[in-house]
């Protein structure tokens, strides 16, 4: 078993207010986040890419280990996780995830590789962890 953890600090009110954000591994030290750059497109992080990042980095080993068991490796893959954040009823939720891979991988035929991918994008932590609709779309370059 493994524990990490990342921070954040806040000072203000919701829209003058501002942020940062830490992990542990120093990847982010400090990095500022705040109402304009969840909501605005302003500099700065927000939750959502940070959970995209988390989420495409997770499926993306998933696959490799699975791709593995199958005695295949991959020679590239790329991942994005797009995350939707929409009004609801009671406040904001993420209502959805949107996982694009594009990967090489010598020796996989199309129908094999999108059997793995969807045991990776069910079995990876992160997606265990989110409750909300996930969506996944794959391409495999020859």
């Amino acid at each position: 078993m493994t524990t990490t953890h990342g921070s954040a600090k806040w000072q203000g009110g919701i829209k003058d207010g501002k942020g940062a954000i830490s992990t542990k591994s120093g990847a982010l030290s400090d990095y500022p986040y705040g109402f304009a750059s969840r909501f605005e497109g302003k500099p700065g992080s927000n939750p959502e890419e940070l959970i995209g990042a988390a989420h495409a980095a997770c499926f993306t080993m998933a696959l490799s280990l699975i791709l593995g068991e199958a005695k295949l490796t991959a020679e590239h893959m790329e991942t994005k996780a797009d995350v939707t954040l929409e009004k609801v009823a009671d406040g904001f939720a993420i209502t959805a995830v949107h996982l694009t891979l594009s990967a090489k991988i010598p020796g996989a035929d199309n129908a094999t590789f999108q059997e793995l991918a969807g045991k990776a994008k069910a079995g990876c932590p992160v997606s265990k962890l989110l409750n909300t609709k996930i969506t996944l779309d794959v391409s495999l370059q020859g």
